[in-house]
């Protein structure tokens, strides 16, 4: 992306975010973020409508055209095809009914109450409006049923803050660009908005985004050029999000990957289905939401690559049902009272057999005794399933501060040995990555991966696979040998494995090392003591004083 393209979008974004949060000052963000992103939806897809009319319109005149209509096209023979649907979803463009229309929103909402409207229906307020808008464009567009926002009227925000919404904000989007396509443009803005709600929401708002530095990493990782891409716990669908970029960063080759998906809360999963909508990515989503591990939507998929970022240590999965379930099948049974090895199970068993995952877990996974979870480790190293194992900094997620880990597994250490030439044999080994020192604070408490970093450490797991040009680095990355791993009671904590990293000698002498730092330490206590007595004499002239 260019510096101007990069220049505009920030600009957007943030003229947006301010724009709306001085609109909404009141409206907690789990609501406000359906709101804001169901009303960008409804501009995107009314301003492609638009477009494409104006392609028509062009085309029926043009002699040279496919829709030439002739030199003496009545007006009304023009209208009356420019409302032909076919001429819309044969180019993949939602057709939007005359209700649902941005122009038509935009003019009716500062009307008067009671007012007959040109497509037959009475004017009972913004929301209301919205809200039939939404149900018009699912009835006509069947990859949208039950996906669309329909609640703007039960929000009960006033019908001139819901104008000033439309006019002034979203109406101001601009869904066409010089050098990008409104699909960019879409994309980058709900993906913002959705950042931005996630860390407005705090712990809530990890239910539906994982940050985007660890899916690019995760994508990076796993390389998924084509297949079959599965979440068990999609969120708002990051990982397909980043897997379609990819591929048109690395092949230009669009389409070439299946999207399957699962979520329980309904409505982060109409919040992935419009993500994928809006990017036109076709999706499977097993058609409603529902708990992955007792209503497996997908039971018989067998993916290709399976990317998740499911709840750490989730405590309240267990069901009775699930004692003798298939996907434990060859290990013991998950703890029932916490779900990451159920997680990692549910998508080891979702795997074809060269198949590839990348799943996120608390630190805790990687050296766990209790419950069994260290003789499913044991089965998991045994078996040559474990690939890589990275350990993360702290602060990159909004939702928790629980240390996490990537796991990387895979079910083609073989295969891919035996493709001439092209991998190393790594069977028998785990690659351990300390990525701890890694990422750079954008905020008080947000830390992120940068390019850099996530090319650091995809590189070396390449270098890893390939054999080329890989080293053991002591402090960040280790191949370890199955004795190693036995050593260490199969504990697949990286540190335990990489070392650590080789400190840069000081040269200053012991004696005057000390000398300058206890100065330092007694300027900073005499400090402190000034400012003690400073606070108290400022609260004893109020009438208030500290006990000693």
């Amino acid at each position: 992306m260019t510096p101007e393209q990069i220049a505009f979008l920030s600009s957007l974004e943030t003229k947006l975010w301010t724009a709306a949060n001085k609109l909404l000052p009141s409206l907690d963000a789990a609501r406000y973020k359906h709101i804001m992103l169901g009303l960008i939806f409804l501009k995107y897809v009314s301003d492609s409508f638009n477009i494409r009319v104006d392609e028509l319109t062009k085309d029926f005149s043009d002699p040279d055209a496919d829709y030439f209509l002739g030199d003496d096209v009545d007006n009304n023979l023009l209208l009356g095809e420019l409302e032909n649907r076919d001429y819309y979803t044969e180019k993949n463009v939602f057709w939007v009914p005359e209700c649902a229309r941005w122009k038509n929103i935009e003019a009716t909402c500062r009307l008067p109450l009671g007012l007959k409207l040109p497509w037959g229906d009475e004017f009972k307020g913004v929301g209301k409006l919205l809200d039939d808008a939404m149900d018009a464009i699912e009835r006509e567009n069947p990859k949208l049923k039950n996906i669309l926002f329909k609640d703007f009227a039960r929000e009960g925000i006033e019908d001139r803050v819901y104008g000033q919404l439309i006019s002034d904000i979203v109406s101001t989007i601009p869904f066409t660009h010089e050098t990008l396509g409104s699909k960019d443009i879409l994309g980058h803005v709900y993906e913002y908005f959705l950042g931005e709600f996630a860390s407005a929401e705090g712990k809530k708002g990890g239910q539906f985004y994982t940050p985007k530095s660890i899916v690019s990493l995760i994508v990076e990782i796993l390389e998924p050029y084509a297949g079959r891409v599965y979440d068990p716990a999609m969120g708002s669908g990051g990982f397909f999000v980043q897997s379609e970029k990819f591929i048109e960063a690395h092949s230009d080759t669009r389409g070439t990957i299946s999207v399957y998906g699962q979520e329980s809360n309904p409505t982060t999963w109409r919040l992935a289905a419009m993500n994928m909508a809006i990017r036109g990515i076709d999706f499977n989503f097993g058609g409603e939401p529902g708990n992955t591990f007792t209503r497996d939507m997908h039971p018989d998929l067998r993916a290709d690559f399976v990317m998740a970022n499911p709840p750490f240590n989730q405590d309240e999965w267990w069901d009775e049902s699930l004692a003798s379930d298939r996907r434990w099948e060859g290990f013991l049974t998950p703890p029932k009272r916490n779900a990451n090895f159920a997680w990692l199970l549910h998508m080891l068993y979702h795997l074809n057999e060269n198949g590839s995952l990348g799943l996120l877990l608390a630190n805790g996974s990687m050296s766990s005794a209790t419950n069994g979870e260290d003789e499913i480790r044991k089965k998991l190293l045994e078996n040559d399933l474990v690939e890589c194992m990275v350990a993360l900094p702290g602060q990159l997620f909004t939702n928790t501060q629980i240390p996490a880990c990537i796991w990387f597994l895979t079910k083609n250490k073989k295969a891919r040995t035996l493709a001439k030439g092209t991998f190393r044999d790594r069977r028998g080994e785990v690659l351990f990555i300390d990525a701890r020192n890694l990422g750079s604070m954008v905020s008080r408490v947000q830390r992120i991966f940068s390019d850099d970093d996530i090319a650091k450490i995809a590189g070396t797991v390449h270098a890893w696979k390939t054999g080329k040009s890989y080293e053991n680095v002591t402090g960040f990355c280790k191949s370890a040998s199955m004795d190693e791993l036995k050593k260490n009671d199969f504990v697949l904590t990286p540190g335990r494995y990489v070392g650590s990293a080789v400190v840069e000698t000081d040269d200053e002498p012991f004696v005057e090392k000390m000398e300058r730092l206890t100065t330092i330490l007694g300027h900073q206590f005499a400090e402190g003591s000034r400012l003690e007595l400073e606070i108290r004499t400022q609260l004893a002239s109020i009438g208030f004083e500290i006990p000693e």
